[in-house]
């Protein structure tokens, strides 16, 4: 009787160790990689660019929510709430940071020295000191430069052209973004003295003096408007492309999303094939490449977009010579 009491509870406990060893191993399976993606901006208006940096990770063989978790921290315009966002996904150790702006990179640059991190910038990571050179980064740091240093140039040419009377253009920038500041207003007096073009830099850093500027150029009109390349003005285009339509100032803008919501032109490097290479790069870190040895990308394509009703609303006539050379014409 009391052997078959023994063997009743050896059973037990066998079964129960049964049961239990595939729960165990299950809770030690190494948990989903995370990608830290962090944003000065709102998510507003990120719909597409989110879509390209998921396939940019898709093409590495991660799909969110499947095999890697994504993270997403936006800053929602204040840009002073970076470092601590950025010290946040440091405590919570996650694989890679993927930083969505120069000012996103700071930010993370700051917090960790060995957390790998892709960045998405505007300006040359060189001279932010991001990265040793292009072709050998150097450090934990690489990824994708989506602009060149003719931008502004290129931009004022086309301007110009749509424009030819124009002798003074007003040049909106962020006073909050310092870095690409310094480089949008270097590059358009070098080219406004080039094209004997006054350059007049007004600031804003909300919606409220978004406001202000235009209410300032019913005082102070300029002949034309160039606005600078910032996260705020991408998400507060339609905003932008209102005011200079209410106030009839002919105006180019930085990326194709701007012209497509009413904007005069734009000009600049694909957004949406950057934040696919960006998703890439992300995906390739978390595959275990090092960021010193990843080459930063710069685009091989710029897009020109022309919005023909807003010319004619504006009263202007696009040279034909322009709109051959344009990469896309919205009738």
């Amino acid at each position: 009787m009391a052997s078959h009491i023994a063997r009743r509870k050896f059973l037990a406990t066998l079964s129960g160790a049964v049961v239990a060893w595939p729960l165990a191993a299950r809770a030690q399976q190494p948990a989903m990689p995370v990608i830290g993606f962090l944003n000065p901006a709102s998510p507003d208006g990120y719909t597409e660019r989110l879509r390209a940096f998921r396939q940019g990770l898709k093409d590495t063989g991660y799909a969110e929510r499947e095999n890697v978790t994504i993270e997403y921290l936006w800053g929602e315009n204040q840009i002073d709430r970076l470092p601590a966002l950025a010290a946040e996904l440091v405590r919570r150790d996650v694989s890679v940071i993927a930083a969505a702006s120069a000012i996103a990179a700071f930010a993370a640059k700051a917090a960790t020295a060995t957390i790998p991190i892709a960045f998405v910038v505007a300006e040359d990571p060189v001279r932010l000191g991001f990265v040793a050179s292009l072709a050998r980064p150097g450090g934990n740091m690489t990824g994708i430069n989506f602009f060149s240093g003719e931008l502004v140039a290129k931009q004022l040419e086309f301007l110009r052209e749509v424009v030819p009377a124009a002798r003074r253009v007003a040049v909106l920038v962020n006073p909050s973004n310092a870095s690409r500041v310094e480089s949008t207003v270097r590059d358009a007096e070098a080219a406004g003295r080039a094209m004997q073009l006054q350059i007049q830099v007004v600031n804003a850093s909300t919606s409220r003096e978004i406001e202000a500027v235009f209410g300032g150029f019913v005082r102070e009109r300029p002949d034309a408007l160039l606005v600078g390349s910032d996260p705020l003005f991408s998400s507060r285009r339609v905003q932008l492309t209102q005011l200079a339509a209410v106030h009839r100032i002919p105006a180019t803008y930085p990326v194709r999303e701007m012209a497509e919501v009413g904007g005069l032109m734009s000009y600049g490097g694909s957004l949406t094939d950057a934040y696919r290479q960006f998703g890439g790069y992300a995906g390739r870190l978390l595959k275990g490449a090092k960021p010193a040895d990843l080459p930063v990308l710069q685009p091989t394509k710029f897009e020109l977009v022309i919005n023909l009703p807003t010319a004619r609303a504006l009263g202007l006539e696009i040279p034909a010579t322009l709109l051959a050379r344009a990469d896309e014409v919205i009738e």
